[in-house]
């Protein structure tokens, strides 16, 4: 079976979750997505290589946002509220 390009509806019923889920990892995870003309397409053997490598699972991101310079963030975000 050949890996033929898929639309957002059907990637998102592919991994079991919403449109706006698919939309949100496109562009806060690097999702694998072409843009064709106005549409998102995309590869399912790439989504799969994507999920199978923890890139969309929200412990991949905390990990990713836990370095040095995200604790900065934090600590000034800490400073801006207290005052």
């Amino acid at each position: 079976m050949s890996d033929r390009w898929v639309s957002v509806e059907e990637i998102a019923e592919h991994l079991g979750v919403s449109k706006d889920t698919i939309y949100g990892w496109i562009s806060k995870r690097e999702m694998p997505a072409h843009k064709v003309g106005r549409l998102w397409k995309f590869k399912t053997g790439e989504v799969d290589d994507w999920v199978r490598n923890g890139k969309a699972s929200d412990d991949y991101r905390e990990a990713e946002t836990s370095g040095p310079a995200s604790q900065r963030e934090k600590h000034a975000e800490r400073g801006k509220a207290d005052g």
